[in-house]
């Protein structure tokens, strides 16, 4: 597999490269040359295989033989090893639950996936490889959790503070060992800013050997894909014909997993972004200019992204054409009023205890239904447990949810974290005195 820079397409690169270089010097972000079509008859049955099946023959077409067969269904049967399951709420509307992994989010997918190649791929050599990670809460705890005790490794985690959840906080700043938390004064764009910064000078590249574990990464990007095609495999097994997903999006990596899916021939007939005030795409989508603005806290604080890093490759997978984008991708903004009323509803209609991302989704749901009626499955993406979000839900409500494995330790750990103001200078002294 080889891969460009959406800044500069006769670039040419591995995906060992792309994976510890994460960022090109241009600062562009890596996209596969081109992208493989996976075979119909596979489409057509895919029902008849399980999650880990389908991930190896997803990743495979990607990868192709940068990492030996038998060596790629290693990787992922350790990373993947929980489900991602499809739950009806009424005939025509589901939730894709993507928070069974390990830090309670979908991006346990992308950082257990990704910790596992840079671990293989380390092998070949005796260099630490420094990850260095921006989060606006749920990246971090699954990054964290991901490379813990991952040999050959260490990883430096950003986050705003006072703007995660308590428990995010836990998850991010209780590990230890090859873990380290900086808690940055400033927003998460001014933590993404850091990194990419970091990224960029020359002098701690050549001191320090730099990876990213953001969703700029093209090896976070390609496990994502897997959940869509599972969930349309749950699906089909249901005897659904069409099927609409509904995604919360903050950085815009996770809708574009799911678009890079659909380009590969996965037969989704359309896909909803739902965002909360940080709605710099769905503005694009309406007007046609891109117009980043600094990012809002909102109780969705995941989606806080005034910037999205992704938005890039999606438009490059679209060839930049607004009007082919806007043929397959909707979008809908909510505000916090709007995102408690929806966890309500989610609550007193279907019983269903919802995160902030999660009922965003929802709302943009049921949006894209009122706006587009006609038979489809509309599948909206759970993103997080609720248990993460005790800010964001009634007493009464949360004293109703049953607390992941694990959850109840965190609480009593203790907090392992460096404070660090908005200086991309202090950064690098940070990160050169402790390397």
């Amino acid at each position: 597999m080889k891969l460009y820079s959406t800044n500069n397409k006769d670039l040419r690169v591995s995906f060992q490269d792309a994976v510890f270089n994460s960022l090109p010097q241009d600062k562009g972000l890596y996209m596969p040359e081109y992208i493989p079509q996976l075979d119909p008859l596979f489409i057509k049955n895919i029902q008849q295989y399980s999650l880990q099946e389908i991930a190896f023959i997803v990743a495979n077409a990607l990868i192709g033989d940068d990492i030996p067969a038998d060596d790629l269904k290693a990787i992922i049967a350790d990373a993947i090893n929980f489900d991602a399951p499809v739950k009806f709420l009424s005939a025509d509307t589901a939730v894709l639950e993507l928070f069974h992994g390990p830090s309670y989010a979908f991006k346990d997918f992308g950082a257990r996936f990704m910790s596992r190649v840079m671990g293989y791929f380390s092998k070949q050599d005796d260099k630490l490889l420094d990850v260095l990670v921006a989060t606006s809460g749920d990246t971090g705890g699954a990054v964290a959790l991901g490379f813990l005790r991952v040999a050959g490794t260490r990883v430096t985690i950003l986050y705003p503070k006072g703007k995660v959840s308590k428990v995010q906080e836990e998850q991010l700043t209780t590990n230890g060992q090859n873990i380290r938390a900086l808690e940055v004064d400033g927003t998460f764009d001014d933590c993404q800013a850091l990194v990419k910064q970091a990224f960029n000078d020359p002098e701690l590249n050549k001191e320090l050997r730099l990876t990213s574990a953001n969703s700029i990464n093209i090896a976070r990007l390609i496990p994502q894909t897997f959940y869509y095609f599972w969930a349309y495999a749950q699906l089909k097994a249901q005897g659904v014909q069409e099927v609409v997903f509904t995604v919360p999006s903050g950085n815009f990596g996770n809708i574009g997993a799911g678009l890079l899916a659909y380009k590969m021939g996965l037969p989704v007939k359309h896909f909803v972004a739902g965002t909360n005030v940080n709605d710099t795409v769905p503005r694009f989508l309406q007007s046609g200019q891109y117009e980043p603005k600094p990012s809002v806290q909102t109780l969705a604080n995941a989606m806080d992204v005034g910037n999205p890093s992704n938005w890039v490759r999606i438009q490059d997978m679209f060839h930049n054409n607004l009007d082919e984008l806007r043929s397959i991708v909707s979008s809908y903004t909510y505000n916090d009023e709007e995102t408690v009323a929806a966890m309500g509803e989610l609550y007193d209609k279907f019983g269903y205890i919802a995160c902030p991302h999660t009922a965003i989704a929802y709302l943009a749901a049921q949006a894209y239904r009122q706006d587009n009626p006609g038979e489809y499955a509309s599948v909206f993406l759970s993103t997080a447990h609720p248990c993460k979000f005790p800010h964001a839900i009634s007493e009464e409500v949360f004293a109703q949810i049953v607390l992941p494995k694990g959850a109840e330790d965190l609480a009593g750990k203790p907090k392992l974290a460096t404070d660090l103001s908005v200086d991309c200078e202090a950064f690098k002294a940070y990160l050169l005195a402790n390397k």
